[in-house]
């Protein structure tokens, strides 16, 4: 059991019948009244956030999280399959539980976060960000390059992304997995 002293970015608790992760909070003391916590919480299962206000003081029920390593396998009906690095073992998480699944490579390594008590896998995270080859775009005509012009580019995962018209076939860019954004050529 935790109060809303304990609070902290990043902090899990058991909320609605659903775990929720802290993104934000701010401690406030009015000069009439009691002091409360506003916050914003983030759905460990929906991926749904919304704003909540607590009176200081008032319980919460912390949820002990683990953070575990998994190497992508594949993807099928059932979703995303991952094996544990050091167990071996297989699990298939859904694709709801995955933001931005798009980005996902044969063998990349993510955190996949799971329930300690239950051992149940709550989401997965990937890096912040990742590195992926140019299948095909459209090339880039001479004269539009005056304008912050972008085109559509096909990475090697199957995704779409918008990139500068200077980008070709077969370069390896690096992407922001969080929004989806080219970043820049890799080195």
């Amino acid at each position: 059991m935790a109060n809303t002293s304990d609070i902290r970015n990043g902090m899990c608790i058991d909320y609605n019948n659903d775990i929720y992760v802290i993104v934000e909070f701010q401690h406030v003391k009015p000069g009439k009244g009691n002091a409360f916590v506003r916050t914003k919480l983030k759905s460990m299962t929906t991926g749904r956030t919304n704003e909540n206000t607590w009176v200081a003081g008032h319980t919460l029920n912390e949820v002990r999280v683990e953070r575990r390593k998994f190497q992508y396998l594949y993807k099928d009906e059932a979703g995303f399959n991952f094996m544990n690095t050091e167990t071996f073992d297989q699990i298939s998480v859904s694709d709801k539980m995955i933001e931005n699944g798009e980005f996902l490579k044969e063998g990349m390594e993510i955190e996949i976060i799971f329930h300690a008590e239950k051992d149940l896998p709550l989401t997965a995270e990937l890096p912040q960000h990742v590195y992926l080859t140019v299948t095909y775009t459209e090339p880039g005509f001479k004269g539009n390059t005056a304008t912050n012009a972008m085109k559509n580019a096909t990475l090697e995962t199957g995704a779409v992304i918008k990139v500068p018209l200077f980008i070709e076939e077969g370069e390896l860019l690096k992407i922001d997995t969080r929004t989806g954004e080219y970043l820049e050529r890799a080195k």
